[in-house]
This record gives structure tokens, C-alpha cells and sequence, in this order.
């Protein structure tokens, strides 16, 4: 009797049955990689990769430069505008196409001394939510090409000075340069001439 059923049952369909377990096969089987790639991710987070942003959603992390140790997003360096107000940005049009806002993507979250109480965000008024930490609203600069750049500190664009950001929550006033990734910071890893008004 069990073959005069299988009799019945027409070729495409019995051609179909092993196909489609592969793919069901070959379906799990990339589900199952995706964990190991995420557990690649976090060890990418690690390093302020922008996969790990993607991944994950914003991770401020904190950078060591020659300036002091600065806060970073995927690697990327971001700013403080003394123009701003405590959680409230005043940076949008021309100005926010030079200085993009740090949006939130996902969950905000802190690595490498970077305090997770610090970190908040504000809503901005073309939509979405910027990063804000210590009540700095944060900007990356569109003049740093790549990671660990700073080309944009000290810069008195729109009006008013744009600094680095210490893991304090302070602005960091001393020069950095641009190829000091891997230059060492003094052992009391300290930001001279930082400090933390809003003046």
C-alpha cells in the first residue's frame, strides 16, 4: 500500500522533497555561522571597528592620542562644540554637514574607560537621536578621513571652538596629531588644559 501512494505522488514533487531540505540544510547552516560572527564582532568592538557599530549599535570607546586620550565611535573621532548647550545641539545645516551628529544606532553603549553613565542622547529636530556624553552633544568632523584622524581639533568653524572629547566628559585643548595612534601617553594619561564649561 505504501508504494501505491508513493505511485501517486507526482515527479516534481518527489524531485522537490530533497531540494528543498538542502536549502532548509543550507538555511540553518548560515544561521548557525552567525553566532561565531558575532562573537567575531565583539572581538572587533574590541578594536572600534566599524562592523562592530553596525552589529551592535554605538559603542563610544576612548582612543589614546598624543593630546590625551580621546573618545572615538567605530574608530572615528568625535567632537564637542562649545556653541552648544548642556544636551542641546546648535549645530544643524551647513553646519551639521561639516560636523555630523553621532547618531544612535541601536543600543549606545560604553568600552575602554568610557563611562556608561556618561553617555545619553537628545533628540534632534531633523529626527532621530544624537549621542550626547557628560551632556556634550557629540560630532564626528567630514574632514577625518579615518580612524584615529583629528584634523578638526581646535577648529573655530560657525563661530566657536570644536575639541576632542576625554573619557572625563571634559574638552581637551592641547594639540593631537593625526598619525599618533601609536605614540604613548604619559602615565598619569592626563588631558592638560582640559576642561569642562560650557563658556
Amino acid at each position: 500500500m505504501g508504494k501505491s501512494l508513493l505511485a501517486r505522488v507526482p515527479a516534481p514533487v518527489k524531485l522537490g522533497v530533497p531540494v528543498a531540505a538542502g536549502l532548509l540544510a543550507a538555511a540553518c547552516g548560515s544561521a548557525v555561522a552567525s553566532p561565531s560572527h558575532g562573537s567575531q564582532s565583539s572581538g572587533a568592538q574590541a578594536s572600534g571597528s566599524h562592523s562592530s557599530a553596525a552589529t551592535t549599535g554605538t559603542v563610544i570607546a576612548s582612543h589614546a592620542g598624543s593630546g590625551g586620550t580621546f573618545l572615538t565611535d567605530g574608530g572615528r573621532s568625535v567632537y564637542l562644540w562649545n556653541a552648544d548647550a548642556m544636551n542641546k545641539s546648535n549645530c544643524s545645516g551647513a553646519c551639521a554637514g561639516a560636523w555630523p551628529p553621532v547618531m544612535a544606532t541601536g543600543k549606545v553603549t560604553a568600552a575602554h574607560g568610557v563611562k556608561p553613565s556618561d553617555l545619553g542622547t537628545i533628540a534632534r529636530s531633523g529626527g532621530g537621536k544624537q549621542v550626547t556624553y557628560n551632556g556634550h552633544p557629540l560630532y564626528f568632523f567630514a574632514g577625518d578621513s579615518g580612524p584615529g584622524q583629528t584634523n578638526g581639533q581646535g577648529s573655530d568653524s560657525f563661530g566657536a571652538k570644536w575639541w576632542l572629547v576625554a573619557p572625563s566628559g571634559s574638552q581637551i585643548t592641547a594639540a593631537d596629531t593625526a598619525a599618533s595612534a601609536s605614540a604613548p601617553m604619559s602615565s598619569s594619561g592626563s588631558n592638560s588644559s582640559a576642561s569642562g564649561s560650557w563658556g
